[in-house]
């Protein structure tokens, strides 16, 4: 594949996470998807085959699949949820525009939510397993496995938009290493994890 053609597929493929993520997957034309890309409409059906087949590969080309990969393997814990809290901050931090047609497409069950559950459950069900064996061995303490699997991810995904509450706050917007420790020690009281007097952090 030459280089014109690579450029305007990811030229396609970056307008339409940027749109997916601000007007939903609905409610984003093949059209609009072009104009933003300053690509030629016939190309999304050459190049992809139709707007759906965009919507996936928009996936396989930017979600870390392989990054994702070599944190599962961590068995401890401790350092498995610390890891899992650090990593998702940062990859939230670094392509919002992902995590929110994740998110979008998550909280709306739309037709797509196969695709959801097949690149965010090998992760999601890490965390419980963590959870279930931190509780085994005495390091957490909590009565739902349930309830608490989704209030850690609550805390670590499905982190709210700050400008909605913007007006409310005091405190100057963290960057993506403060939010880091402040969610880990968070998560860690929650879980009824104590230190001894080591600090919370990802170490």
């Amino acid at each position: 594949m030459v280089q014109q053609e690579i450029d305007a597929k990811m030229r396609i493929l970056l307008a339409a996470r940027k749109l997916f993520a601000k007007y939903g997957y609905d409610a984003t034309s093949v059209r609009q998807i072009c104009e933003e890309a300053g690509a030629n409409v016939a190309l999304v059906s050459y190049y992809f085959g139709g707007k759906e087949s965009v919507f996936h590969a928009i996936f396989e080309h930017f979600f870390p699949t392989h990054r994702i990969a070599e944190f599962l393997v961590v068995e401890d814990p401790i350092q498995g949820i610390k890891t899992i809290i650090q990593e998702v901050i940062l990859i939230r931090s670094a392509d919002p525009e992902l995590i929110t047609l994740i998110q979008m497409e998550i909280i709306t069950i739309t037709p797509r939510v196969e695709k959801m559950r097949e690149i965010v459950y090998p992760l999601w069900n890490k965390v419980r397993d963590l959870l279930e064996k931190g509780r085994q061995q005495g390091m957490f303490h909590f009565e739902s496995l349930d309830s608490t699997l989704m209030f850690v991810l609550g805390s670590i995904f499905f982190y709210k938009q700050r400008d909605f509450f913007e007006l409310m706050f005091t405190d100057a917007r963290p960057d993506s290493q403060t939010l880091v420790n402040q969610t880990t020690i968070y998560v860690m009281n929650a879980l009824g994890y104590q230190t001894k007097g080591e600090e919370c952090d990802n170490g």
